[in-house]
Order: structure tokens, then C-alpha cells, then sequence
């Protein structure tokens, strides 16, 4: 085995690095190594750039068949904090932001069992309707699978339909780790990773982009992180269809692992600073303020994340749900531009597919 030196050497020379050479640096390589050797192979992708968007988000229903013990966002039906909007409600949000600039709406909720595939058809055809230059980047593998599965139609054929009301992009939710162990005991209700390879596989194919996500910080080993972030740049060489890889840190409060409590930032920042040195064919890598906070996602800079997602305009409750610091969230262009800043990049807007705005 090669030193953590020879290892950090053949990174930056562009050369791919394998699962065990990837473990011996994300155990014993200092934290400030690893963040020098992320933002330099940041740099070669994206220079001095941070992009976000201007998004809003769409929750239609936290009321959902399964019951993931790190959830702390899911109700069952009529139980108190239980929400399931109409159809005329979602689109009254969607209205209220007509002149928001937003390009974006994330679509996610609950695999919801009151309404089908044809339903949110045409919740997405009314949306765009609504906001003609909208992109509609709408619901995680596992709300995709499900829904396709009840029409009992192929994975081509739902994604097709759905494609055709106007959704382009797909959020990258519902991977959480991919070993068999970690999910038969935080998801077992769950789909395998086969099955989330083979919905994200499908829509590649389909000219629908997509992204990727690990959710990180609970029971997984870093063997289980890596074997992950492998798997995830093994699709990418098959489909290309990954535009951004975002880690998402378990937070801990009102679910039915509370009791793990969370991983530390310093864990945080070594994740993102080994997810950008292994993925080396995902272009970019997204800091999620509002899962991190505003001041570790600004810190997440320096460790080879160049996105930090979007203006988010209060609408997710997701995180705040799990204990996240803000309750609100928003962010204004202004305060993203001084994050940037601060952290002596230049923020640049871009749409869900990267293209850069302005």
C-alpha cells in the first residue's frame, strides 16, 4: 500500500484512486491536506466559481407508506403535523413566486399513496403552466419507483410521461448508504440500491439529468461511504447523467435515532473533501446550506464543494424538521454573493442543468 503522500501525489495527477487507497487517506491524511488536494481539483473543474440558483421548493405530502427510522419529516395519515396539499394549494405557491426570478422548483414529499403517477402528470403540466420558464426537478427515486410501479408501467415509460408534463431533472434523494446492512436496519421498507441505479440509469437515458446523494454521520462505516461514492462513479462512467454529488448529513432530532446524536464538522468537511477527490467524473459537488448551516457550508468552500444549492425562499421543511439551525430558510443573492466572497470565490447563478445565467 502506498503512502498517504504517493496517494495525494496521484490524485493530483489526475489518476483514479480505489477503495483502498481511498480509505487509508480518509483515515489518516491531516484535514488540511485533504481540503488543499479538494479545492485544487476543484479548481480545475470550476476555477474560482460557486454556483447556486434561484429554487423554491414543493413539498406536496410529508404523509408516506414507509417508515425510515432517520426520518423526522414523515407523519401518517391524520396524525398531528400530517400536511397533504391540494393541487390547488401547491399551485397557489408556485403563483405567489411568479416574479421571483426563481428557475427552479424541487418537487419531494412522501411516497404517497392517495394519488398516482397521472395525478402528479399533471400537477407538473399545471406548474409549468403557471411558470412556463420553470424547470421542474421533481421527486426521488424511491417517490419514482413507487408511483411507476402502481401504473404498472416500465421505468422508460413512466419517466417518459413524465418527461413529456415537463420534468427534466431529478433530485438525487433516497440513496441514503448503499450497503445491504445500513439499509435493513435505518430503511428496511425501502428500495434497494439496485433499484435507485436502475430509476436514475433509466432517466440518463432518457436525456433527464439527475443528481446523487449519501446520506452520511449515522451507522455506516467509512468503508460503507466509500464503497458509495464508488458505486456512484461507476454509473457516472455509464451514463454521464450525474451533475452534482451532495452529501447530506444526518441530523438527529424527533426521529427514532435520536440517540446516535451527529457526526462532527470536522467529519463534515473530510467527507466533502474525499467525496471531490473520488468522484472524479462528477462535475460538481454541492454543499447544502440548508442541511449544513450557513457558516459550515461557507467553510465547505474550502474543501472542494463548488455549489452550495439555491435562495430556497423558506419553502423545505425537511431539515428544519431534524433539528437544523434555520427554520427559515432563505437566502438572499446579496448574502450568497458575501459568502462567496468571504471565502474568496466569485458566486455565479446557474440553472438546474449548470448553464450558467447572466
Amino acid at each position: 500500500m502506498a503512502s498517504v503522500e504517493k496517494i495525494i501525489e496521484r490524485a493530483l495527477q489526475g489518476e483514479r484512486l480505489g477503495a483502498e487507497e481511498a480509505l487509508l487517506l480518509w483515515q489518516e491524511a491531516p484535514l488540511w491536506q485533504l481540503g488543499q488536494v479538494a479545492c485544487e481539483l476543484k479548481r480545475r473543474v470550476s476555477g474560482d466559481k460557486v454556483f447556486y440558483n434561484r429554487n423554491f421548493h414543493v413539498e406536496p405530502t410529508n404523509v408516506c407508506l414507509f417508515e425510515c427510522k432517520f426520518c423526522s419529516y414523515r407523519r401518517s395519515k391524520g396524525e398531528e403535523g400530517a400536511w397533504a396539499h391540494s393541487l390547488e394549494e401547491i399551485l397557489a405557491e408556485v403563483e405567489a413566486r411568479r416574479d421571483s426570478g426563481a428557475t427552479e422548483v424541487h418537487i419531494v414529499g412522501g411516497v404517497d399513496v392517495e394519488h398516482d403517477i397521472y395525478y402528479y402528470a399533471e400537477m407538473i403540466r399545471r406548474i409549468k403552466q403557471t411558470m412556463p420558464t420553470l424547470c421542474v426537478k421533481a421527486f426521488t427515486a424511491v417517490e419514482l419507483n413507487y408511483m411507476i410501479k402502481q401504473a404498472e408501467l416500465s421505468l422508460e415509460e413512466g419517466l417518459r410521461l413524465l418527461k413529456e408534463a415537463g420534468m427534466e431533472s431529478i433530485p438525487g434523494g433516497g440513496a441514503e448508504i448503499f450497503a445491504p446492512r445500513v439499509r435493513m436496519a435505518i430503511c428496511p421498507q425501502k428500495g434497494s440500491a439496485e433499484e435507485w441505479f436502475a430509476l436514475h440509469d433509466a432517466a440518463h437515458r432518457l436525456g433527464i439529468d439527475s443528481n446523487a446523494t449519501m446520506l452520511y454521520g449515522h451507522i455506516e462505516s467509512v468503508e460503507e461511504r466509500i464503497d458509495h461514492l464508488l458505486r456512484i462513479r461507476r454509473q457516472q462512467e455509464l451514463t454521464g447523467g450525474f451533475n452534482a454529488f451532495i452529501p447530506l448529513k444526518y441530523r438527529s432530532a424527533h426521529n427514532a435515532m435520536s440517540a446516535l446524536g451527529e457526526t462532527s464538522v470536522t467529519d463534515d468537511l473530510r467527507t466533502l473533501a474525499m467525496s471531490r477527490i473520488l468522484l472524479d467524473n462528477v462535475p460538481h459537488i454541492k454543499a447544502y446550506w440548508v442541511m449544513y448551516g450557513k457558516q459550515v457550508a461557507e467553510l465547505a468552500l474550502s474543501f472542494g464543494a463548488d455549489d452550495i444549492d439555491g435562495t430556497i425562499d423558506d419553502s423545505t421543511r425537511i431539515y428544519s424538521m431534524a433539528g437544523a439551525a434555520d427554520t427559515r430558510p432563505r437566502m438572499s443573492v446579496e448574502d450568497i454573493e458575501r459568502m462567496c466572497a468571504t471565502a474568496g470565490l466569485r458566486a455565479v447563478e446557474r440553472d438546474t442543468h449548470y448553464n450558467e445565467i447572466g
